[in-house]
């Protein structure tokens, strides 16, 4: 069995006097589609901020391929190789859909491959092709989460760490996200997925994690996960 890519262990986060993450551990394997769910103030916005860096952890380890992260700034984690798609796209208002794209590869210096893997955004996302020249703020939400997510592959990373991809979004449009999703992943590109909507997320990962009120309490294939009557009470309404 390999070694995890991502592995956080006792980690503890929060703002000011209120702690947020207790004692979270978490493994993600290379290769997967790993989520995390749990609902709305669990923590799992916390956890990816703390994560890339944004947030400094209050105790507890967070290793890429064995090397430790914690407490490093945003630029040295998104360095080692992870990239965080945040809640809410953050794209940059006045600069086109491609100049958003080309701002994930502000810290490479290999323009040839930059340009390779700017196409490959393209061709995955082809509406992105077609509104390449047009402010990415003016786009729908899912062209704008398209872009978002986009903007994270052209870092060209370890881990892609993907904040509510489904949130705001018609179904039709995370169908064709998690097909996009899917079809990155089959590149060899490890997803870690935090999502609301359990049934998408579920469908999406085969390993997935529940935080509640900062904890961790379940851990397994998504599909035992999806079968489990207590996620199917708790999140799904049956």
């Amino acid at each position: 069995m390999s070694d995890p890519l991502l592995q956080i262990e006792g980690l503890q986060a929060g703002y000011g006097d209120v702690q947020v993450l207790w004692d979270v551990t978490i493994r993600v394997m290379p290769g997967e589609i790993t989520c995390i769910v749990g609902s709305n103030g669990a923590g799992k916005t916390t956890l990816l901020r703390t994560v890339s860096g944004l947030i400094q952890p209050r105790a507890g380890s967070i290793r890429l391929q064995g090397q430790e992260l914690a407490g490093e700034s945003a630029d040295a984690v998104l360095g080692a190789g992870i990239a965080h798609v945040p809640e809410g796209r953050r794209l940059f208002k006045g600069m086109s859909v491609r100049d958003n794209l080309l701002l994930g590869a502000y810290l490479r210096r290999d323009r040839q491959e930059v340009e390779q893997d700017l196409e490959f955004v393209l061709d995955t996302f082809p509406i992105l092709k077609e509104r390449a020249h047009q402010d990415a703020t003016t786009m729908s939400g899912g062209e704008q989460q398209m872009c978002a997510i986009g903007r994270g592959i052209m870092s060209r990373p370890k881990l892609l760490m993907i904040d509510e991809l489904s949130l705001g979004l018609a179904p039709r449009l995370v169908d064709t996200l998690g097909e996009a999703l899917q079809a990155v992943n089959r590149t060899g590109l490890t997803i870690l997925l935090v999502e609301q909507d359990v049934i998408t997320a579920l469908e999406l990962a085969s390993t997935g994690f529940v935080i509640e009120t900062g904890r961790v309490t379940m851990t397994g294939s998504a599909d035992a996960l999806a079968d489990d009557p207590r996620i199917k009470e708790a999140y799904m309404g049956l």
